[in-house]
């Protein structure tokens, strides 16, 4: 597992607007803070690309990604799930997109 894969994870029962079932998330954790905990930080992912705020990041499905369509970054959806949760590998992110999260979380948490 390494920042900037994409997993489908098992998101618990949520509440209000928060996710929950299986769905794609892209890992954004650094790889080195991975190595030391069974606790891996993503942000979530949706095909519901009509719903994208101005955060959001638009990700085009290709054969890099593996998504089934184009999907959308949820990036206001930070969460932190044991490993068990992690259920498959479907792909990875471009380094440009990846550097448009890292971009966007430093803006969210200040830094």
């Amino acid at each position: 597992m390494k920042q900037g894969e994409i997993w489908l994870v098992n998101y618990p029962e949520g509440v209000g607007h928060e996710y929950f079932k299986e769905r794609p998330a892209l890992i954004v954790e650094c790889d080195k803070q991975m190595a030391k905990t069974k606790i891996f930080t993503v942000v979530a992912m949706t095909s519901k690309v009509d719903n994208c705020t101005d955060d959001d990041i638009l990700v085009t499905n290709d054969k890099y990604n593996n998504l089934f369509s184009d999907s959308v970054i949820k990036m206001h959806h930070i969460q932190s799930f044991d490993k068990c949760r992690f259920i498959k590998k479907i792909g990875k992110i471009k380094d440009e997109i990846l550097s448009e999260v890292k971009k966007y979380l430093k803006l969210h948490f200040g830094i």
